[in-house]
């Protein structure tokens, strides 16, 4: 961990010089000395140009002018505010206690130095350093050009997305985003929340899939003293509490359908009711919701009320998965290790090209998730700075793994698993070709309503040629909401 720390010694006296710079090489930290100040400025700028720079200067106060110590400290500090500064003096007079502060110096250390102190000082200060590196370069890597609120890729699909976030952040129409599982929904919901006029207001999240059926009401609504067991007071709920912000209702399609009513008129009229309460109170805030269910087949099923449904589905925005975005992997594979890094205090370099080769052939059924876990557990198990093909997950593998079909005609899952999304498309395929291409009678064959066929060739854009313009006999179903 020291030794991607550089640290300077300015000191005139060469033995003291020498056997600082000497006790923290030992340490492990990369030192080098300076007899003065314009040999200071030189090796500052050196390192700047070089872009490695120092972490720690550990300077004294008085070299040959008197006050050359101060003017590094205020050099130093202005010109890279991440790199610490420590005075060593034999005396300090108020005068030198005031700039001192004024310039920010880490800390002091007397004559004659307690080498251990003296150690444990600098080594505070070194960790200070690369700590704020560290999250400089997280920041750079989130809020870079090949970010957005977060968010990175800069593939076509996440620069559409992009463009799509920034047009409907500015509307309080009520959104639903849809995708697989690991895509980032909320991600999304946060960036529509930071480029909204309630960025100032807050932004909650609330898991209707991850709490119990008997207090999600409670937890929405809020709900009045002694309404239930256990209902000691009164107590506020996410509707109320969000106040003028943003509420992102996550996995929305597996709400009980009991509670839809409930929520579809807080939605529709704006105002709600805590339980066990018969007066109202105005909602203010925006509804955000996320979905990674097919919600038609809910509606067509009796799970999902349609009403609801097309109250949360004013706006639509799709989440591509990471494989229709394989060309992000690499920034993905750096946000991923800069953070690493700096969770375990690391300096990850990357990914062998093998890795890579592998991140590229490999479907990721569990999408960015996926690669963030398969990444965590190789920073885990690596002793390297750069990771190794040894340390892939063993569902990674170079080559999709395909379907096999045994005599009996049973599908037989590949060791190294599948798309499941991918088998449904080349199956739909398959009974449109046979079909010639009418949807009626290829939904019988896929033991699917043709509403759903009509969704599915929807949602995995489907070559418009096998479709029809409408089967005979087939009643014209209501069209969606908009699909920005």
């Amino acid at each position: 961990m020291s030794a991607s720390v550089r640290i300077l010694v300015a000191d005139d006296e060469r033995s003291q010089r020498d056997i600082l710079v000497s006790s923290l090489q030992e340490e492990g930290y990369r030192a080098e000395g300076v007899p003065g100040l314009d040999e200071a400025c030189n090796a500052l700028e050196k390192a700047t140009q070089d872009q490695d720079p120092f972490g720690v200067i550990v300077t004294d106060l008085r070299m040959p002018t008197g006050t050359e110590g101060l003017d590094l400290l205020q050099k130093a500090r202005q010109d890279d505010p991440l790199c610490e500064v420590v005075l060593v003096t034999a005396y300090a007079s108020s005068e030198v206690a005031f700039r001192s502060g004024e310039a920010k110096a880490f800390g002091f250390l007397e004559k004659p130095l307690d080498l251990e102190k003296t150690l444990i000082l600098i080594g505070s200060a070194a960790e200070k350093s690369r700590l704020a590196r560290e999250n400089a370069t997280l920041r750079e890597i989130i809020e870079g050009e090949n970010s957005f609120c977060g968010i990175v890729g800069k593939s076509p699909p996440m620069l559409e997305l992009y463009q799509l976030i920034d047009r409907v952040a500015g509307s309080d129409a009520t959104c639903l985003i849809r995708g697989e599982s690991g895509t980032g929904k909320e991600l999304v919901a946060k960036a529509i929340h930071r480029k909204s006029p309630r960025s100032e207001f807050p932004f909650l999240a609330i898991n209707c899939a991850a709490i119990p059926e008997n207090l999600i009401e409670s937890e929405l609504f809020g709900h009045e003293k002694g309404v239930f067991t256990g209902a000691s007071a009164r107590r506020a709920g996410r509707f109320e509490d969000v106040g003028r912000g943003s509420l992102f209702l996550d996995e929305i399609g597996s709400m009980q359908r009991d509670l839809q009513p409930k929520l579809l008129r807080a939605v529709q009229e704006m105002e709600f009711s805590r339980v066990g309460s018969a007066s109202t109170i105005p909602f203010q805030g925006r509804i955000v919701a996320a979905t990674a269910r097919d919600l038609e087949e809910a509606v067509a099923s009796g799970e999902f009320r349609e009403d609801l449904f097309f109250r949360l589905n004013v706006i639509t925005i799709e989440l591509p998965p990471l494989r229709y975005r394989k060309s992000d992997l690499p920034l993905l594979v750096d946000y991923f290790l800069a953070r690493g890094s700096q969770r375990h205090g690391r300096e990850f370099q990357g990914v062998s090209p093998a890795v890579l080769d592998a991140f590229e052939n490999h479907s990721w059924p569990g999408n960015v998730r996926e690669l963030e876990n398969s990444l965590e557990r190789m920073m885990v198990l690596g002793d390297s700075e750069l990771l190794g093909v040894d340390l892939l997950p063993p569902t990674i593998s170079g080559v999709n793994g395909e379907v096999q079909i045994d005599e009996g005609g049973v599908f037989r899952l590949p060791s190294d698993g599948l798309v499941l999304d991918n088998l449904e498309r080349d199956l739909i395929e398959q009974a449109l070709a046979r079909v010639g291409g009418k949807l009626e009678p290829a939904a019988r064959m896929l033991g699917i309503t043709y509403k759903t066929l009509q969704y599915r060739i929807k949602k995995y854009r489907l070559n418009k040629q096998n479709e029809t313009p409408q089967d005979e006999n087939v009643p014209q179903t209501r069209g969606g909401s908009p699909r920005l």
